[in-house]
């Protein structure tokens, strides 16, 4: 069963503070909406490749909502991404089937600055380290605008490659082959950064996953360290976001500050 990636959720304490902060990084940015439990409002980023940033503030305290972050402990940065099915029921029902209990079908949506109402539906996974499923009732260009608004002054086309840290990068492949049947793994052990990753394909984009290792010649300080303190800190789930540029210059990380903690960088297209 064929899944491509749907977007990426950043959530962030001020969401017009964001929207002047990624405009400034050269992106076309756009007003979503408040969601149906009136706990959040939105702003989307929409990329030609059909994928999207969801820039995702709460407007009420919502500790039943799992993006929710009493007292702004963990702040700003990745909280999620999800996966577009064909159906989100066909999807969660062929997981079920290989062991992987979803949650869902269920029902969500919001209403659009322009009054439009959109309906969607979702399927929450059983642990942090696999996405959601989105799923259009209503038609998908009304969630994703198309047109001049997939278009930015920083050239950026799509997503070329999702990192995501998670515990143990053998059991986590073992929940993807559940979720999405069978597929190519390309193996990278790197015991001299004390990791250990597996890519694997995921539609147009790659998903990355690592984890740490432990080994007595990992330096105190680098990649190893930084998964470390995102799984401590954050948990399993989105480290890193690689944007595809028409730039031609080399890859460059964008300012931390602008875009509230999300750790992206821009790589030019191959």
């Amino acid at each position: 069963m064929s899944l491509s990636l749907d977007h990426i959720v950043i959530r962030v304490q001020d969401l017009e503070q964001a929207i002047t902060h990624f405009s400034a990084l050269g992106f076309t940015v756009q007003r979503g909406g408040t969601h149906a439990d009136g706990a959040t409002h939105n702003a989307l980023i929409g990329f030609a490749d059909g994928s999207y940033f969801e820039l995702i503030a709460f407007l009420r305290d919502a500790p039943e909502h799992r993006w929710w972050d009493a007292g702004h402990r963990v702040g700003d940065g990745f909280v999620d991404f999800a996966l577009l099915p064909h159906s989100v029921g066909a999807t969660i029902d062929a997981a079920h089937q290989r062991g992987l209990l979803y949650d869902g079908p269920i029902a969500g949506g919001r209403v659009r600055p322009d009054g439009e109402r959109l309906e969607w539906q979702i399927g929450k996974p059983p642990v942090a380290d696999l996405p959601f499923l989105c799923g259009d009732l209503t038609p998908r260009r009304l969630r994703v605008a198309e047109g001049d608004v997939r278009h930015h002054a920083n050239g950026v086309s799509g997503v070329a490659n999702i990192t995501l840290a998670v515990n143990d990068v053998e059991a986590s492949l073992t929940r993807y082959r559940a979720l999405l049947g069978e597929f190519s793994v390309q193996r990278a052990p790197l015991p001299d950064y004390g990791i250990t990753l597996a890519i694997l394909p995921l539609g147009a984009t790659t998903l990355t996953l690592v984890s740490p290792t432990r080994t007595p010649h990992e330096p105190a300080a680098g990649l190893a360290s930084d998964i470390r303190k995102h799984l401590a800190i954050r948990g399993e789930g989105v480290f890193a976001v690689a944007l595809e540029t028409r730039a031609n210059d080399a890859a460059r990380e964008l300012a931390r500050e602008l875009t509230h903690g999300a750790t992206l960088e821009l790589v030019a297209r191959s």
